[in-house]
């Protein structure tokens, strides 16, 4: 099995060397840079598994690189963990917001980063039980391809987004609270507060336009899939 390949963005030089011989000795290959110019340049072209990404970056700053890899289809469901020195939690929301994946703080355990970057693959590419496509009520998500359409078009999600709605449309009518949707679609292993579900929530109804009320609130409870025939 080829190695999983790390891109690993962060310009404090001391952290960076850490990282890249702890992750080279787990199995990992890595690509290093130090600027947010270039971390385009390189997950565009080299195409990782997965992206370790520094908030605090020269040329241009980790959300506006994260926002920009979201918006392209050759990198819009790369793995994205942000790592920075920020751990107020506006900082944190406005890094799910933009489509990151997981929030690591400084100063870390580099064991603990390391179990949370096997986690963050592992979700990628595991699917649990069930079929690989369901569709209901216009809405078709294929685990298989990473794909979602709908009423035929092609939806571009980020892989939260993509997990909190796999999650939710395979149980309709379902009522999830936010620590059971953390558990099963952004893992149980992540840092994440219960709120930031609703950002990914807020993200993924604008995403889906007129089927937006098919993602429903449940007062005092959190989130469910359904359309009328679940009812």
């Amino acid at each position: 099995m080829p190695k999983a390949k790390v891109l690993l963005v962060e310009d404090d030089r001391a952290i960076s060397e850490v990282l890249d011989y702890n992750l080279q000795q787990n199995g990992y290959d890595v690509i290093r840079c130090s600027d947010g110019q270039d971390a385009l340049n390189q997950a565009r072209n080299k195409t990782p598994d997965i992206i370790i990404l520094d908030i605090m970056l020269p040329v241009l700053d980790g959300l506006e690189v994260c926002r920009r890899l979201r918006a392209v289809p050759e990198t819009e469901t790369i793995p994205i963990m942000m790592l920075t020195a920020k751990s107020e939690e506006v900082d944190q929301i406005v890094g799910y917001k933009v489509g990151a994946d997981d929030y690591v703080t400084k100063p870390f355990s580099v064991k603990i980063l390391l179990e949370r970057i096997h986690s963050l693959l592992r979700r990628n590419r595991t699917t649990i039980g069930g079929s690989d496509t369901v569709s209901r009520g216009g809405v078709t998500v294929d685990r298989v391809k990473f794909r979602v359409l709908v009423e035929g078009k092609p939806l571009e999600l980020t892989p939260s987004e993509f997990r909190l709605l796999d999650t939710m449309i395979r149980q309709p009518g379902r009522a999830f609270d936010r620590q059971e949707l953390i558990d099963s679609a952004l893992g149980s292993d992540a840092l994440v507060l219960e709120r930031t579900i609703d950002v990914h929530i807020r993200s993924l109804r604008k995403k889906m336009g007129g089927l937006a009320d098919y993602v429903q609130t449940v007062r005092g409870v959190g989130y469910r899939f359904q359309i009328a025939d679940d009812e």
